[in-house]
C-alpha cells in the first residue's frame, strides 16, 4: 500500500525515512528532527482580520442547542433551525452588519467573519440565517434608504418579520436580467402591481418561503409608462401574523432536498399583488407619484450590475463557509488517519498508522496544502470586502475588483470543498459513511453551494471577461509599433519558456539528483513564474482567437465566443488558483517564527506543486517544462508529503476547533484507545505464553 518514496529497500540513513520505512517514521513533530509550529500563532493566522469575531461565534456554538441532528425529520429540523435563529438574535449574532442606529455594529467584515462559523454547527442554520440577515435584511439595507430602514429593518434584525429573498426563478437562474415577473407601476393608486406572467417566472428554491416568511424582498423588472426600466427590488408582504398567505400570494414547498433541509425552502407566485411605491427599494432607481423614473446611473446595464454588486456578500460568505467546511472534513479525516492502523509493515511489527502510508500522505497532505490556502485568501477577500462595503474604499473600481475576486474564489472553494470532503470520506474507510462523523451529512449539505449565488461556471466566465477586459486596455490607444513590439515579446517570451526552462532544468539535473534538481528549480519564484505565465498565455490566445469577433455580425461573434467559452473559464479558474497561492505565500511571508515559516513554507510549496502537477499536461504542451522536469514534479510531491507528515496533527490542531465543534467520534480519541487497547491485549497475551502458535508457522517446520 505504501508508495516506493516511503519504504525504501535499502535503509534508510535520514531521519525523516528511517529503515522498515513507514512503521518507524515520526509521526508528530515532537518526535522529529524539524522544526515545529507555533500551533496558537497558526490558529490566528487561518482566524484572520476577525479571529476574535470568530472565536466568539465558536464560544456560542459550542452549545448542542445549535448542534445538526442528523437523520431529523424534515418538519422538525425546520423548526429546529427556526429556534436556533432566535438563539443567534439573543446572542447578538444578527445585528453586526446593520447600522448603530438599529442596534447594529457597522461591522459588515465581523458580521461574515462570524456567519461562516455556523457552518460547524449545522450548514443549515449558516444558510437559514444568511437568508434573514444577509440576503432579505441585506437587500432592505443595501437597495433601500433610510426611510426602509426605518420602517423594517429593527423587526428583521429581531426576526419578528422572518423574509425571503425572490430573485432566482424556475426558468432564470444565474440570468437574472432575463427574469419575468413584472412589476407595473399604476400611477392612479401610486402603487405597483408584481405579477408572475408565466410558470418559468415563479420565484423558486427561496429559505423562508415555504413556511416561515411573513415578506419577500422580490426583483421584478420595473415597468412605468410602457417603459421597461429592467430589474428592481420590492418589498411585498406575503404572509400576516397567524401565517396565512396575503392575497394574490401563491406559495409551494420544494420538500426535501439533497441538502441542507433544516432550510424550508420553497416557491413564490404572484397574482396581481399590489404593493404601495413606498415598497419600492429605491436607492438606485426612483418613481414619482406620476410614474416618472429617475437615478443617479443613466446606464441601464451599470445600474443593473450596482444593485447586484450590493449583494455580492453572499459570494463572500460562501467562500469562508466552503473554506471552513473543508477545514472540519480535513480535521477528522487526518486525525483518524493518525491513529488508526491497518496491515503490518509485513515484518511482524505493529500494524501501520493509516497517515504513515505514502497515498494516504499523497491524498489528503496536498487537499491540507490548498485549504490552507484558502484560508488566507478568504482573509484578503473579507478585507476588500469590508473595505468596500464600509465605505473607506466604496469606487466603482473596489466595487468591480471585489466582485471580480469573489467570482474567483467562491467557485474554487466550494468545488474543493466536496472533492475534498469525499476524498476525506472514503480516507475513513466505513468509519467516514456512518453519519455520527459529519462527512456524508457535511457533502450534501454543502453541495448545493457550487451553484447557489451564482453558478460556479457563471461566475467564472463573468472573471474571464474581465481578464479580457484587461488585457484588451494594455492595446488601447497603442500604435503599429507599439502592438509590434508587443507581440515580438510575446513570441521571445514564448521561445523562452519553451526552451529557456528546458535548459535550467537540464542544467539543474546534471548535479545528479531528481530531488536538488527540484529543489533548486521550484522554489517560490519558479512557482510564481509557472502560474502567473500559464495565466497569462491561457488569456492571451483566448484574445487572440477571439479578436476576429469585433468583425463578425453579432450572431457569429457570438457563435465564436461560444466556441473558446471552455479556454476562458479555464484561464478564470487558473487566475483564481494564482490568487490563493499569493495569498497563501503572502500570508507566510508575515510570519516571524522560523520554524512556524519554515513548515508553511514546505505546505505553501505543497499547494504550488499540487497546481503544477494538476495542468502538468497544459505545462508540457505549451513547453513551460521539460518531460524530465515534468517527472520530478511528482517526486518532489511524495518527498514534501513525507517532510510533512510529522506535522499533519499540528496543521490539522491549528485549526482551533473544539470537540464541540468536531463531534466526530472516529476524531474524538476513541479510536487511538482502540488502538492501545488491543495493542495492550496482545502484549498481555503474548507474555502470558499462551498465545496459539499461527499455522504458517507450523508449515516451516
Amino acid at each position: 500500500m505504501a508508495d516506493a518514496v516511503v519504504r525504501t529497500k535499502k535503509p534508510s540513513v535520514h531521519k525523516r525515512t528511517p529503515a522498515g520505512g513507514a512503521p518507524t517514521a515520526p509521526r508528530t513533530a515532537g518526535e522529529a528532527s524539524d522544526p515545529r509550529i507555533d500551533i496558537d500563532a497558526v490558529t490566528d493566522l487561518l482566524l484572520g482580520t476577525w479571529a476574535e469575531t470568530r472565536r466568539t461565534a465558536r464560544e456560542m456554538i459550542k452549545d448542542p442547542a445549535f448542534w445538526q441532528v442528523p437523520g431529523m425529520p424534515l418538519d422538525e429540523h425546520r423548526e429546529r433551525v427556526l429556534s436556533q435563529l432566535h438563539l443567534l438574535v439573543e446572542n447578538g449574532g444578527s445585528r453586526r452588519a446593520f447600522p448603530k442606529k438599529y442596534g447594529g455594529g457597522d461591522d459588515n467584515g465581523a458580521n461574515l467573519a462570524g456567519f461562516q462559523e455556523l457552518v460547524l454547527a449545522d450548514p443549515s442554520l449558516q444558510i437559514k440565517s444568511g437568508v434573514q440577515w444577509g440576503l432579505f435584511g441585506s437587500a432592505i439595507y443595501q437597495l433601500g434608504t433610510e426611510k426602509h430602514w426605518d420602517a423594517w429593518l429593527p423587526d428583521v434584525i429581531s426576526l419578528e418579520l422572518p423574509g425571503a429573498f425572490a430573485m432566482t426563478e424556475t426558468g432564470h437562474g444565474s440570468d437574472v436580467s432575463a427574469i419575468g415577473t413584472t412589476a407595473t407601476y399604476d400611477p392612479e393608486t401610486e402603487e405597483f402591481v408584481i405579477h408572475t406572467p408565466f410558470r418559468g417566472a415563479y420565484k423558486d428554491y427561496l429559505g423562508n418561503a415555504a413556511l416561515h416568511g411573513k415578506a419577500a424582498t422580490v426583483f421584478a423588472q420595473l415597468i412605468t409608462g410602457g417603459v421597461n426600466y429592467g430589474v428592481h427590488c420590492f418589498f411585498v408582504p406575503i404572509r400576516d401574523d397567524a401565517g396565512a398567505m396575503m392575497p394574490g400570494i401563491l406559495s409551494e414547498d420544494d420538500g426535501v432536498k439533497g441538502g441542507l433541509n433544516g432550510i424550508d425552502n420553497g416557491r413564490l407566485a404572484f397574482d396581481q399583488v399590489r404593493v404601495p411605491r413606498f415598497n419600492l427599494l429605491d436607492r438606485y432607481g426612483q418613481v414619482a407619484a406620476d410614474g416618472s423614473y429617475s437615478s443617479e446611473i443613466p446606464s441601464p446595464g451599470r445600474r443593473f450590475f450596482t444593485m447586484l454588486g450590493a449583494l455580492v456578500q453572499g459570494r463572500v460568505s460562501l467562500d469562508g463557509a466552503a473554506t471552513t467546511g473543508t477545514a472540519l472534513a480535513l480535521h477528522i479525516a487526518l486525525t483518524y488517519a493518525n491513529q488508526r492502523r491497518q496491515f503490518d509493515s509485513g515484518a511482524g511489527t505493529d500494524e501501520v498508522v493509516l497517515l504513515d502510508y505514502g497515498k494516504h500522505q499523497r491524498r489528503l497532505l496536498p487537499l491540507l496544502a490548498q485549504n490552507y490556502a484558502q484560508f488566507f485568501s478568504h482573509d484578503e477577500l473579507l478585507k476588500k470586502f469590508d473595505a468596500v462595503f464600509s465605505g473607506r474604499h466604496d469606487t466603482p473600481d473596489e466595487r468591480e475588483d471585489l466582485e471580480t475576486l469573489a467570482a474567483a474564489l467562491k467557485p474554487l472553494s466550494t468545488w474543493n470543498a466536496l472533492s475534498t470532503i469525499q476524498e476525506a470520506r472514503e480516507a475513513c474507510g466505513g468509519s467516514g459513511f456512518l453519519a455520527e462523523n459529519r462527512m456524508v451529512n457535511l457533502h450534501q449539505d454543502l453541495d448545493v453551494y457550487v451553484t447557489f449565488e451564482g453558478d460556479n461556471n457563471v461566475l467564472l466566465q463573468l472573471v474571464g471577461k474581465r481578464l479580457l477586459s484587461d488585457y484588451a486596455k494594455q492595446f488601447k490607444g497603442a500604435d503599429a509599433a507599439k502592438l509590434a513590439s508587443f507581440a515580438a515579446k510575446q513570441t521571445a517570451e514564448k521561445v523562452f519558456h519553451g526552451a529557456g526552462l528546458r535548459q535550467l532544468g537540464q542544467t539543474v539535473a546534471d548535479f545528479g539528483s531528481t530531488a536538488r534538481s527540484v529543489e533548486l528549480g521550484l522554489r517560490a519564484d519558479q512557482q510564481h513564474d509557472l502560474l502567473a505565465g500559464r495565466v497569462e498565455q491561457m488569456v492571451a490566445d483566448v484574445a487572440a482567437a477571439l479578436r476576429p469577433a469585433s468583425k463578425l455580425p453579432r450572431d457569429e461573434a457570438a457563435a465564436l465566443f461560444n466556441a473558446h467559452q471552455a479556454e476562458l473559464i479555464d484561464a478564470a479558474r487558473a487566475h483564481g488558483e494564482l490568487l490563493q497561492w499569493e495569498a497563501f505565500t503572502d500570508g507566510v511571508n508575515r510570519v516571524a517564527d522560523e520554524g512556524t515559516k519554515q513548515v508553511l513554507t514546505w505546505l505553501r510549496d505543497l499547494f504550488g506543486l499540487h497546481l503544477i502537477e494538476k495542468h502538468l499536461a497544459w505545462h508540457l504542451i505549451n513547453g513551460r517544462l521539460s518531460a524530465q522536469r515534468a517527472a520530478s514534479v511528482g517526486r518532489y510531491i511524495d518527498r514534501l508529503c513525507v517532510r510533512l507528515r510529522p506535522h499533519a496533527q499540528d496543521l490539522v490542531d491549528a485549526y482551533g476547533f473544539a470537540p464541540e465543534h468536531v463531534r466526530a467520534p472516529i476524531a474524538s480519541g476513541a479510536e487511538q484507545a482502540r488502538q492501545d487497547e488491543a495493542r495492550a491485549y496482545y502484549e498481555a497475551l503474548a507474555a502470558s505464553g499462551e498465545a496459539p502458535v499461527s499455522e504458517k508457522s507450523l508449515k516451516k517446520k
